[in-house]
This record gives C-alpha cells, sequence and structure tokens, in this order.
C-alpha cells in the first residue's frame, strides 16, 4: 500500500453560482457504490485476549466506505451469526427520503435474521466523517462497527490542505461478551458492567497476557498479529489528515500524539473554525477531523496514546505509533507515552467544548427561535427494584412493532404507549446535586410528536446518580438530523436567563453531543425530515437500561415502505405468505 492514497487539497475561491453548479454537475454524475459484507462469529484478539467478536468479512473494524457526496450507497448484509438478530446503523447519515434504511431495530426496521439477507440503500447527500455500527442489543461493543468517509464534489475543496487521509477508530474493550452484560444490567442484585479491560486504537490494543486472571497462553498471546500496534506512517514535513473518531462503549477518551500539535478543522461533517491543542476530548458517537504535521525529529517514532477520561481510569493507556517514514513500522518510540489530562477536570473538558465553532465561510445561521422546549433530565433510577436509566423519570423500552412501520400503517391497535413522555421535569424543586430520596421511575415507550417542519429545543441536564457526588458524562447522539450546538453550561439550566447567552452566531452543528457532569447542552434544529428518529445516550449501557426518546415528525410524507424491513411483532401481518 503507498503513503500517498488520496490527492492532496488545494485552496481556491468559487463565488456561490459556480459552487451551485458544480454541486448540480455533482449530482447528475454520482455514482452508486455496492459493498457485499457478511456479519459473523469469530474468534479474535484485539487486543491479545482471545474471544469472540462480530466481524464483516473477517474483519473489525469493518470495510471503510469510501464515497463522494451525492453517491448512493448499497450495503448487502449477509447475517451469519446463526443465532443472533442484527440491524446496523449509519451513523451521521441523516437518510432523507430513506428513513427505513436508519437501521434502527425496534425504531426504523425489524432487526436481520439468522441467515436472512437484508440490502441498505441510502445517499449521502453530504461530505464528511461517519460512522456504521450494529443497532441491536450491545452488539455494537462485540466489534461490529467501521467508518464511512465522503468526500466534498469535485471541483468543490474544503477549508484546509493536507496531503494525504487516515481513519482511526477509537474503542474500549471488554473481555465478557455482550450477553454476559446485559444479563448483568437486567438482573437483581444489579451487576454493573465494570471498567474495560483494554482500549483499542483502530481495532489494535495490548492486554497484560501475565495478569493472575489469565488462564492460558491460548487465551492470552501477546505474539499474535492481532494485537501489534496500530501504524500511522507519516511522511516528513507533510501533513495527515486524521479522521478521528470513537464507537467506546463506556469510556470518554483524550486522544494525543506525542510532540504534535492536533489542529481541529471538522466534527461530525462540518467545518471547524480551526483551532490547536495538545490533545482532544472524543465522546462515543463523535467524528472529528484532525491535521498533523510531520515537523518533530524524523530519526524517531512517536506513541499516540488515548486515555480514559471523566470516569477514575482502572484501563491502561491505548497505544499505536506514529511512524516517520523510512524509520521501521515497529520500531519503539524511547518515550514515556502520554497520561493525557487529568480524568476529573470537567473545566478543560467543558473548555474544548466550548471552542468548536462553525467555520467563518461555512456557517449555517439557526433559527433565531424555537417553536417548541424539551428538556430533558438525565437520571439514574429504580423501577421495581431493578437499576435503570431514565429522562425526566421515564425509562425508555423499545416496542416490539417498529414505530415506523406502525405509524406509517396506521395500526388500530396500539403497539406502544400513547401517553407521551413529559416535556420537562419539576426543575425549580428538583436538586440535581444530590441522591434522591425517591429513585423510583416508571417505564415507557411512548413517542414525542414534533409538528413538521417546527424549531425544536433540546436541553439536556445531568445530575447526580444513586451514588453520592457522582455526576456522569453522557454522549448524546440525534438520528435524522444534524442540530445547532446552542450552548453549555454548569449546574442547573436557568430555562428564563440561560437561552439569552445561546451562541446564534457561528454555533457548530453536529450530531452527537455530550453533556457534561453537573451541568447542561442546549440544541436545537428542525424537525424537517419525516420519519421516526432516536436520540438517546450513545453509552451502550446506558442505552440498554433506558437512556433514549423517540421523535416522530412528518410520517404521513413517508414513501411507501419496503416490506424487507417488516417481520417482526405486529409487522408479520404486512407480509404475504
Amino acid at each position: 500500500m503507498g503513503l500517498f492514497l488520496e490527492p492532496c487539497s488545494r485552496i481556491i475561491s468559487f463565488g456561490l453560482f459556480v459552487v451551485m453548479i458544480l454541486l448540480t454537475t455533482s449530482a447528475v454524475e454520482a455514482r452508486v457504490r455496492h459493498y457485499k459484507w457478511e456479519v459473523k462469529y469469530q474468534f479474535q484478539s484485539p487486543d491479545c485476549f482471545r474471544k469472540l467478536v462480530i466481524a464483516i468479512n473477517g474483519k473489525t473494524p469493518g470495510p471503510t466506505i469510501i464515497a463522494q457526496q451525492g453517491d448512493t450507497i448499497i450495503v448487502e448484509l449477509k447475517n451469519s451469526l446463526l443465532t443472533e438478530n442484527v440491524a446496523i446503523h449509519w451513523h451521521g447519515i441523516r437518510q432523507i427520503g430513506t428513513p427505513w434504511s436508519d437501521g434502527t431495530e425496534g425504531v426504523t426496521q425489524c432487526p436481520i435474521t439468522p441467515g436472512e439477507t437484508f440490502i441498505y440503500k441510502f445517499v449521502v447527500d453530504r461530505p464528511g466523517s461517519y460512522l456504521y455500527h450494529a443497532h441491536y442489543g450491545m452488539q455494537r461493543e462485540a466489534g461490529l462497527y467501521g467508518s464511512i468517509r465522503v468526500a466534498v464534489p469535485d471541483g468543490v475543496v474544503e477549508p484546509f490542505t493536507y496531503d494525504y487521509d487516515r481513519t482511526i477508530i477509537l474503542n474500549d474493550w471488554y473481555h465478557k461478551s455482550t450477553y454476559e452484560q446485559a444479563t448483568g444490567l437486567s438482573s437483581k442484585p444489579f451487576v454493573w458492567v465494570g471498567e474495560p479491560q483494554s482500549l483499542l486504537i483502530h481495532g489494535r490494543g495490548r492486554f497484560n497476557c501475565s495478569s493472575p486472571t489469565i488462564g492460558s497462553s491460548d487465551t492470552c498471546n501477546t505474539t499474535s498479529p492481532d494485537c501489534d500496534p496500530y501504524v500511522l506512517t507519516v511522511v516528513p514535513g507533510k501533513t495527515v489528515r486524521i479522521r478521528l473518531s470513537s464507537l467506546s462503549s463506556l469510556s470518554a477518551l483524550n486522544f494525543e500524539i506525542e510532540g504534535h500539535n492536533l489542529t481541529v478543522v471538522e466534527a461530525d461533517g462540518h467545518f471547524v473554525e480551526p483551532f490547536v491543542v495538545k490533545n482532544i476530548n472524543v465522546y462515543s458517537g463523535e467524528t472529528y477531523s484532525v491535521l498533523v504535521t510531520a515537523d518533530q525529529d524524523p530519526s524517531r517514532n512517536y506513541w499516540a496514546a488515548s486515555n480514559v477520561i471523566s470516569r477514575r481510569p482502572t484501563t491502561p493507556t491505548g497505544l499505536a505509533i506514529l511512524n516517520y517514514y523510512p524509520n521501521h513500522p515497529s520500531k519503539t518510540p524511547p518515550s514515556t507515552p502520554p497520561t493525557g489530562p487529568l480524568w476529573n477536570d470537567s473545566d478543560y473538558r467543558l473548555a474544548q467544548s466550548l471552542k468548536i465553532k462553525a467555520h467563518p465561510s461555512h456557517i449555517v445561521a439557526p433559527p433565531v427561535e424555537s417553536d417548541r422546549v424539551i428538556i430533558l433530565l438525565n437520571t439514574q433510577n429504580e423501577v421495581d427494584g431493578f437499576r435503570r436509566w431514565s429522562v425526566n423519570n421515564v425509562s425508555f423500552n423499545l416496542p416490539h412493532t417498529p414505530y415506523l412501520i406502525a405509524l406509517k400503517k396506521r395500526f388500530k391497535h396500539k403497539v406502544f404507549d400513547q401517553m407521551p413522555p413529559p416535556d420537562t421535569y419539576d426543575y425549580k424543586n428538583y436538586d440535581i446535586n444530590i441522591v434522591q430520596p425517591n429513585p423510583n421511575a416508571t417505564v415507557s415507550n411512548g413517542i414525542y410528536r414534533l409538528k413538521f417542519n417546527s424549531t425544536v429545543d433540546i436541553v439536556l441536564q445531568n445530575a447526580n446518580t444513586m451514588n453520592p457526588n457522582n455526576s456522569e458524562t453522557h454522549p448524546w447522539h440525534l438520528h435524522g438530523h444534524d442540530f445547532w450546538v446552542l450552548g453549555y453550561g454548569k449546574g442547573k439550566f436557568d430555562p428564563i436567563e440561560d437561552p439569552k447567552k445561546y451562541n446564534l452566531v457561528n454555533p457548530i452543528m453536529k450530531n452527537t453531543v455530550p453533556v457534561h457532569s453537573m451541568g447542561w447542552t442546549a440544541l436545537r434544529f428542525v424537525a424537517d425530515n419525516p420519519g421516526v428518529w432516536a436520540f438517546h445516550c450513545h453509552i451502550e449501557a446506558h442505552f440498554y437500561m433506558g437512556m433514549g426518546i423517540v421523535l416522530e415528525e412528518g410520517v404521513e410524507r413517508v414513501k411507501k415502505l419496503p416490506t424487507s424491513i417488516m417481520g417482526c411483532g405486529e409487522t408479520k401481518s404486512l407480509i404475504r405468505p
């Protein structure tokens, strides 16, 4: 494989008229990209510990989808898991006109049953760095994930330059199966998943095989090629664009390359007003592009490192190698790996979030006012003695019949709760800083019905968990939309005063955003994409335990649904024998 996979970006100025012509031309010349994937279990050792992983065509991470704005993606997916369903979500792709391809089991489709082949078909309507991953149970953390890279149209350039392009996915890694973890989360007494055993950098890590918990060399073997460190090769004096993302199941992560600055230029597919950092915080579901210039001593290699933040770390640093060509890729750096910022420095994390603004030449102004405000209090609760996560004291459960089908087909019998969840909580009297004297919540699969084309504000409010002096960071991901990040704050959100401080000038648009410990995050979007969309915490265990909601908008405008998404719950009656 050569070092230079893609041509350099070049800065050229175009008038709006010329850009519109180029975009129109690109749409005419858009291509169809066809992928044929088989999903199955196999034994691998991503961190040297041998376990069952879910691989695509034998690999985890799976194949990178490489396309250009306007292209149609077709993924022919065969489920060869034998005894387990599957579904894949195309994270960051808005699925305009194809809501049934969002891949969210229970929301937009029935799962793909063992032995069946399902065809996803959708358009990548804008450039940027995106992801795909399992959206059935907790399968994502078993290795079913990968990247989507969408280039700008021919003749259109990005507002930064680089020499070549690479993709890195950060992850945390558990040795227990997703079944074991889900069983513990659903049990009385409650069994938490605990901290991950390893941190992976693009599917590779290194567990301590001399640990007393390891039974034999057959179980853990540091000579396995599966766990050789990921190597990013650079050429002295050249600049690499790293499309950096996280699909961790629990951990918030910080990424650093020893001795090199990172210039942040893209977030979730939107150009950022560039800023330079020593390291960057990446929350599960987020994607960034950072530029790194190989401007250090070329006679040696350097460490790239990921470290846990926002939780007290017990997991060792994840390591990769920045290899200066023509040094040998496996040449170990002579230095100590970076340890990252203090894990509990919440001010540092908040300050970095506040730095992310839209690029001056790519600002999309948000509506100045909203039509509806929904305030979502994130809390840890109990339901009948089971530990749950809740939003406004309601813990979410997926129905057996997907919402999109039930609403579009207008099922007369009720397949989900018709009572909508509350738009807010008793913010005047609720103390977010204490363990609540009554932690009990209710369970529902009711949804929020939004007026089509209305502007909606959602404020995510964090609070104390059921443990004293503990408030966890939650990355929230919205399907089917990008939203403007209007602001972050400490403490309890004030619905009168805090909106006066919103950034309506140059807010970044994203699809995933953190709500920091003991703080709040405000976002705004337009409900203009007909369909039914999930909005949830991207921590696997938290969503599994009920931390999410579902939004419906303009479902009557959705085109005829394909029968391929049916076959579960009440949709069985819609399929002719």
